[in-house]
């Protein structure tokens, strides 16, 4: 009768010995314990084997966050690390903001988290993305000495219903308390040894053992410690850069070539001296000088800065030796021209010919030799990196002259000018481009040919615009010659493309490409205008100016000065016997009725327009006075195009995006048509964003792209033209005969990861 209770007695016994010599066993392994890291990431399931439940997580505290923070391994061994806000809003956060025992029997019971907390909830972001199911939560703080040190959580009973047992909460109370010693002995520990690299061995990236042998190594090969653990031990520059940031408490950062040259902040300061020393200023922003210095702690060099910049409010930031050694020979040494910038500024200086006139102006003239070579330098930059624009904008009240570039589209400073040169560098500006420098109160524009000193040749298109204060702007547009793309390079979906070679190789009627300035309209047609570029066809163009130049065309210059304009040129056209006709722009009526009527005679027509879309492109016209019936028998169709940045392709991040952002994407889509697409949204449906890398300036774009929306002239937008139909309309037909807008095509080429849906929004609206 006895036997089975004296069984269980034992078997108690049993188990509590062998509960006590494991939790002595973790206890020791945890003071063992070489770092943090080992704790919370290699330990996590001898101390889970305690307990009879499935998953744990390690907290420690962050005080200087007011946040908690553990790690984990992911299955690709990486580590990654996980941060909790301390605040009622998270069980974690919550334990560790109130110091109390959570002990919860159904995370996503929200009456029950409501009756601990009004703002306690469960985030089930992590469940989503794993498949695990949260249930129980035992949650506990970990102090030392009544200090927070961290949270110790367990999840999920492998046994039984409701929340964990009186038993299972006392063995954490006793894992807590061994876990609160081991976490103030390593603080201590990690306090008295602190170096600018413990985030490499807090993060698992480098042992001690290394780092010591590493301080020895790099002293003995004359190598700096960053360049020696990048070259032996294959660090990386960011996560080197994270751990000086981590030490120093301040920005760390690396070179960029595009960065503004600070004129006012260095004329005073010595290109040796400033190697030497290893510190350069950058920018002035917020009333604060921002310096880049091997050793912000350096008391001793930050006074000497200070002292030489007449100021004490300098931020300073980090950065590598050679990343501050290659600023410094950017700013003083510039490999495109024998001069810097800065030095032709300090030549100006040196002339002692910037001295006020009575008019606010200066003494310096637009013939001196360094305002030559400053506007030449401003030129090779501009081509140099790209831009497709230059912008030179003086200010009023003795502020600066700001120059600024459009690179892929969006406009970046690059310069700044005293404010004393700004009349002679515009004066200058003028006599290249053949303008009065007299005149200063109405716009001018003209043209600049600049060849450079590699021999290539540059034409700019240049406009001046009087404005408040009387100063001038001016606006110079590079217009280099560019090389003729392939039409299966321009980025068409297969719809467009296959609908494009068909039209185009119609033996006439008339094909109209359309959008804003700069969207690539000439690009296109000289692709189209390729793709049919045969011995067997004469091809006539009218351009202004001619940037792309194509072997087989014939290609012609208007000069609306002399009256050579487009309808002059395409009326000579058709008297020299033509296959092919491309007029760079409808501007007026009477071109576009010869345009027309050449279309009609048996010629192939290719023009472009100013207009946003292709359906509002035929009521333009209309309403221009083209007759409906020839230009419906005329039309073969229409290309509305944009330019989209692209997302640079050597750091672009995929990522699984909200419900609401996919629902977004569905509803400018249009969601009819979407469901057509045939994409669910699930686990598996993933979009790419910007990071920033070095070959991306940082920003996560790259370059551009076209999207495009091909309105093809089949016979029913014909019958709707000679009714002169609405827009609305005329779109609706052309969705159902299989045309995409130009929204949709973006939205398709972000899907794609080309781009992403913020840069398609910013370009078009339908």
């Amino acid at each position: 009768m006895n036997e089975m209770p004296n069984a269980q007695s034992a078997n108690n016994i049993d188990e509590k010995l062998r509960l006590s010599k494991a939790l002595q066993d973790i206890t020791n392994r945890i003071h063992a314990a070489q770092n943090i890291k080992q704790i919370l990431v290699d330990l996590k399931d001898g101390i889970l084997n305690l307990f009879n439940a499935q998953s744990i997580t390690i907290y420690v505290v962050d005080k200087q966050r007011n946040e908690i923070y553990s790690m984990f391994l992911t299955p690709g061994t990486e580590l990654k690390e996980i941060r909790v806000p301390i605040s009622n809003k998270s069980i974690a956060g919550y334990v560790a903001n109130t110091g109390k025992f959570l002990n919860i029997s159904d995370a996503y019971n929200q009456s029950e988290l409501q009756a601990i907390d009004r703002e306690l909830s469960f985030d089930n972001s992590w469940d989503k993305k794993s498949g695990y199911r949260t249930k129980q939560i035992l949650a506990a703080p970990i102090f030392h000495k009544k200090q927070l040190m961290g949270v110790i959580q367990i999840l999920n009973r492998k046994v039984g219903q409701g929340s964990f047992s009186p038993d299972e909460k006392g063995l954490l109370q006793e894992i807590a308390e061994v876990l609160g010693i081991a976490f103030f002995n390593q603080q201590r520990f990690a306090t008295r040894r602190k170096t600018k690299f413990d985030y490499l061995i807090s993060h698992d990236l480098l042992k001690e053992d290394e780092l010591e042998s590493a301080w020895e190594e790099s002293r003995e090969k004359k190598e700096t410690m960053e360049n020696f653990l990048m070259g032996k031990y294959k660090i990386s520059k960011d996560d080197i850069g994270h751990s000086l940031e981590e030490f120093y408490h301040c920005r760390f950062l690396l070179y960029n070539d595009k960065t503004v040259i600070p004129g006012d902040l260095i004329r005073n300061l010595k290109k040796d001296y400033l190697r030497r020393e290893l510190w350069v200023p950058l920018e002035k922003k917020d009333g604060y000088i921002h310096v880049i210095i091997d050793d912000p702690n350096n008391i001793l060099k930050r006074d000497t800065i200070e002292s030489l910049l007449k100021t004490k409010q300098v931020k300073y930031d980090i950065a590598l030796p050679e990343d501050i050694v290659k600023y410094i020979n950017l700013f003083y040494h510039s490999p495109e021209d024998e001069h810097s910038f800065t030095e032709l500024l300090g030549k100006l200086d040196d002339e002692d010919s910037a001295v006020e006139d009575e008019e606010g102006g200066d003494a310096v003239t637009e013939s001196d030799s360094v305002i030559m070579q400053l506007v030449n330098k401003i030129i090779n930059d501009a081509y140099a990196r790209r831009a497709s624009d230059i912008h030179v904008e003086p200010n009023i009240g003795k502020k600066n002259v700001e120059i600024r570039y459009r690179v892929d589209g969006d406009c970046a400073l690059y310069q700044t000018v005293p404010f004393s040169y700004r009349n002679a560098l515009i004066s200058r500006i003028k006599i290249m481009s053949n303008l009065d420098i007299t005149i200063k109160r109405l716009p001018q524009d003209g043209k600049i040919k600049f060849r450079r000193s590699t021999g290539d040749e540059i034409e700019l298109r240049v406009a001046t615009i009087p404005t408040q204060g009387g100063v001038e702007d001016v606006v110079m547009r590079i217009l280099a010659k560019g090389e003729t793309m392939p039409l299966e390079d321009m980025g068409l979906l297969p719809r467009n493309y296959r609908e494009m070679t068909n039209i185009i190789a119609k033996p006439y009627g008339m094909i109209l490409v359309v959008g804003p300035t700069g969207s690539g309209k000439t690009t296109t047609l000289h692709a189209t205008l390729h793709h049919i570029n045969k011995p067997d066809r004469k091809i006539w163009t009218a351009e202004d100016p001619v940037e792309i130049t194509q072997y087989g065309l014939r290609q012609v210059q208007v000069q609306s000065k002399i009256g050579f304009d487009f309808a002059a040129a395409m009326r000579a056209f058709l008297r020299a016997d033509p296959d092919v006709i491309m007029v760079g722009e409808m501007r007026d009526f009477e071109t576009a009725k010869t345009g027309v009527e050449a279309s009609l005679t048996g010629h192939l027509v290719f023009s472009t327009l100013h207009t946003n879309s292709a359906p509002e492109t035929i009521v333009r016209l209309l309403d221009m006075g083209i007759d409906p019936l020839n230009f419906a028998d005329a039309l073969l169709g229409i290309l509305a195009q944009r330019l989209v940045r692209t997302l640079c392709k050597k750091c672009k991040e995929q990522y699984h995006p909200h419900q609401e952002e996919f629902e977004e994407i569905v509803e400018t889509y249009g969601r009819e048509d979407f469901a057509k697409l045939n994409i669910p949204y699930d686990d598996k449906f993933l979009l790419y964003r910007p990071k920033g890398c070095d070959v991306c300036d940082k920003t996560g774009y790259k370059g551009r792209m076209g999207i495009h929306e091909l309105l093809v002239g089949s016979d029913e937008i014909k019958r709707m033209i000679q009714k002169h139909s609405s827009v609305e309309v005329m779109r609706e037909q052309s969705m159902k005969e299989g045309m995409t807008t130009l929204l949709q095509d973006g939205i398709i080429k972000s899907l794609k990861g080309f781009t992403d849906f913020k840069q398609v929004r910013r370009v078009c609206i339908k």
